[in-house]
């Protein structure tokens, strides 16, 4: 399947059209860190991550799937090793908590940008996620309804492309 992303705003697979959030900054083709654009190119998609505390159940999907739990954090620091890696709390380096107060990381998919290899600097915890209500636009991440993740996720398999044009 391929999954892909229209630059006004909307994410297109299976017949589909669904309303997304991107960058506040677009698209760019020379992501960097911090920012705020979403990556162009076409990518896999990795691991998905559910709050067990928030869904009854793991998302439906042909991806892995994976509970968050409060010690969960993602490297965001360019000079440290494990930049761009999901790594575990309590970290020394600069890090996103994937367990939030908010609801954006209810549901995250994993996007493979900068992943193999990673280079320090690039861009990193580019994900799939739920949208403010109001799609605001991103750090660099897309995201949606919480409903729509669930419908997309149910499509998707370690073959499926995202593709974001341009930028």
């Amino acid at each position: 399947m391929r999954i892909e992303i229209d630059p006004d705003g909307f994410v297109v697979f299976s017949g589909q059209r669904l309303r997304c959030a991107l960058g506040k900054n677009g698209i760019r083709s020379d992501k960097r860190e911090g920012d705020e654009a979403t990556p162009a190119g076409e990518y896999l998609l990795g691991r998905a991550f559910y709050r067990p505390d928030k869904l009854t159940h793991p998302p439906k999907t042909h991806i892995p799937v994976y509970a968050l739990t409060p010690t969960m954090g993602w490297c965001d620091d360019t000079v440290h090793p494990d930049y761009n890696r999901l790594i575990t709390l309590p970290h020394p380096a600069h890090h996103e908590k994937m367990w939030r107060d908010d609801d954006l990381y209810d549901i995250v998919i994993e996007i493979l940008y900068n992943s193999d290899p990673v280079v320090p600097g690039k861009g990193s915890a580019i994900f799939m996620h739920v949208a403010k209500p109001n799609y605001a636009g991103t750090e660099g991440c897309i995201a949606l309804k919480m409903k729509d993740i669930l419908t997309l996720l149910q499509k998707c398999n370690n073959k499926t492309r995202l593709c974001i044009p341009g930028g």
